[in-house]
């Protein structure tokens, strides 16, 4: 027999509304944010991103295509996203209107044959049906906290009672809970904004876009709406191991907030400081050496720190210093190279090497280029990446007169420059001072109005799936016949699953009646 369209969109239906498609689901979910937190994001990480693009530039090409380098905003996320909010919707509706329905109906009559349990009890007591009925219903109704353990409903046929209620409810809590943090994890990317800074020693930042290195806001977030609040990185302190292995960096800030209040914060890794609604994480750090430049007209055509990023964990960092033409018949230039925080020189003059993170004995390494950077077109530029297509790199005479890389005789010209020192560049292209080496800290900003509704589902979530696992589910029956001033008491237990307090609990109860538990089950542990 053929389903037909309309069979077969309910088959459909039924399979994205069940509870094991929706686990599958949430399981997908969190294995399509894998690559979020493995692969640089364009959102966090726009300087890891480029780099990825120009040492695998085959591999990046397919995994931009695919999303990959934006994955939370990718659509095969957003359709894994969707489909796991329209089943848990699916799942939750239909099984609260049944739990509601439940919790109004009467606990289930006694049945007709008690001996079939496996949990049963029989007792004679002495006294009335009233007066033992009534005992076993206070009993069953008794719970901690003075809150009802049982819902009881006493007929003819005996005494029926029903508990564990809160474990289906708890369930749904959770569920409940998972769509609440679906749904304000979504309004939270669109009414929250992300953005990356770095800042040096003795520098302050604003809370303006033209402030950020990159800055990502959601759709509903007005830009010019950002809280203009300013904080100055007054120190950025660091401690290593002999060996170079981290143990603590903090970063002295004087945070002034909007309404003119100041106050002095420390920022750590793991512990971001609050400003105007926008928490302030440290992400990184580095060295920013301060160089001035002189073009050969002797004009000061640079003078700054500029930010050199570690590549190692001896801080080796790359960085590239862009100089401007400032005088006429001048050429641009170009720095590029390494600073080594503790640098050690070989023997031959080959090369040097870091051996520590702090700034022992600092080094900067550097070549040279000269032509046009680009600047004068307008286009942005990557202030970490040196583009030599209109430009040349300056050479030197070979010491011993062996040919070189590129042209006969010569060898590209590398500076080695220290703290405090001058070195004039060849070809009357000017000199270059290093004035100082102050510390820099790379931050991130994040502003998500959510983040308390956030943490408010996912306790809630929490609490309900502690309910839904901890509480037992069980039905008790207890069928009493008055015989001449005694009552025959035939009780029975019923749990959903293995439960091994079931016994335990119909022996609380019956003993409200003087009923005391057999023998061999008495002194059990």
């Amino acid at each position: 027999m053929e389903l037909g369209l309309l069979g077969w969109l309910r088959w459909m239906w039924r399979q994205l509304t069940s509870m094991r498609v929706a686990i599958m689901l949430l399981l997908l979910l969190a294995v399509a944010a894998l690559p979020g937190s493995i692969i640089p994001q364009v959102t966090h990480d726009p300087t890891g991103v480029a780099q990825y693009h120009q040492d695998s530039p085959r591999l990046a090409e397919w995994l931009d295509r695919l999303g990959f380098f934006d994955v939370y905003a990718s659509p095969w996320f957003g359709a894994v996203y969707l489909l796991l909010f329209i089943s848990l919707i699916g799942c939750i509706v239909p099984r609260t209107a049944v739990h509601f329905r439940a919790l109004r109906a009467a606990p289930p009559k006694v049945p007709s044959r008690l001996s079939r349990f496996p949990v049963r009890r029989e007792a004679t007591v002495e006294g009335s049906r009233e007066t033992v009925e009534a005992g076993l219903v206070t009993a069953l109704r008794r719970g901690p906290l003075g809150l009802p353990r049982y819902r009881t409903t006493v007929s003819p046929e005996g005494i029926s009672a029903e508990r564990g209620y809160l474990r289906e409810t708890g369930n749904i809590v959770f569920h409940l809970s998972l769509v609440a943090l679906l749904v304000i994890f979504g309004l939270g990317q669109v009414f929250s904004y992300r953005g990356q800074a770095i800042v040096i020693e003795g520098q302050s930042f604003a809370n303006s876009v033209v402030d950020y290195d990159s800055f990502e806001a959601g759709r509903f977030f007005d830009p010019n709406s950002l809280e203009p609040f300013t904080f100055t990185l007054e120190e950025f302190r660091s401690e290593f191991t002999p060996d170079a292995q981290a143990r603590d960096f903090a970063a002295d800030l004087t945070v002034y907030e909007p309404d003119g209040s100041v106050r002095e914060e420390v920022l750590e890794v793991n512990h971001p400081v609050g400003a105007a609604g926008a928490r302030v994480y440290l992400s990184g750090n580095g060295y920013a050496p301060v160089i001035t430049v002189e073009d050969g007209a002797g004009e000061v055509a640079f003078s700054g720190a500029v930010p050199f990023l570690p590549e190692d964990f001896v801080y080796t960092s790359r960085g590239v210093i862009k100089v401007p033409d400032v005088s006429a018949g001048q050429e641009q230039l170009g720095l590029t190279g390494a600073l080594l925080p503790t640098a050690v020189v070989e023997e031959d003059g080959s090369g040097a090497r870091s051996l520590h993170p702090q700034p022992n004995n600092p080094l900067l390494v550097l070549t040279l280029w000269a032509g046009d950077l680009g600047l004068d077109a307008g286009i942005p530029q990557n202030v970490y990446v040196l583009d030599t297509e209109d430009m040349r790199q300056i050479y030197e005479p070979q010491p011993d007169g062996a040919a070189g890389s590129a042209e006969d005789g010569q060898r590209p010209v590398t500076l080695f420059l220290e703290p405090g020192a001058t070195v004039e560049l060849p070809e009357g292209l000017g000199t270059i001072t290093w004035d100082g080496l102050p510390r820099f800290a790379a931050l991130d900003l994040r502003y998500d109005p959510t983040m308390p509704y956030l943490l408010a589902a996912a306790i809630l979530s929490m609490a309900g799936l502690f309910a839904s696992l901890f509480t037992a589910r069980r039905r008790l029956w207890v069928r009493l016949d008055e015989q001449g001033g005694c009552v025959q008491v035939e009780a029975a237990a019923l749990a959903r699953g293995d439960d091994a307090g079931l016994a335990k609990d119909l022996d609380r109860v019956l003993h409200a009646v003087g009923i005391e538990p057999p023998h061999d089950e008495r002194h059990q542990p």
